[in-house]
């Protein structure tokens, strides 16, 4: 099976989004996924990674749940 990370910025208070994001995540695929873990970070990170490999990058795409879901979906697939 498969273990999802969000990794998450601290210092910027992104902990609700993660939160969001996690929870999105665990309604939509939690029959293909094992783990949703939440990981501290800093210097504005905010990544979902599955098995290991980086879906999501605030970095490259512009946040929404539905933005990270589609990404981890693709994923998945």
């Amino acid at each position: 099976m498969t273990r999802v990370e969000i990794e998450y910025c601290v210092p910027c208070r992104k902990l609700e989004r993660a939160i969001e994001c996690s929870e999105a995540l665990l309604a939509r695929f939690s029959d293909n996924v094992d783990e949703v873990a939440l990981v501290t970070g800093a210097e504005g990170i905010f990544q979902v990674r599955v098995d290991g490999d980086v879906v999501f990058d605030t970095d490259d795409s512009k946040y929404s749940p539905e933005a990270v879901t589609e990404a981890v979906g693709d994923a998945l697939h």
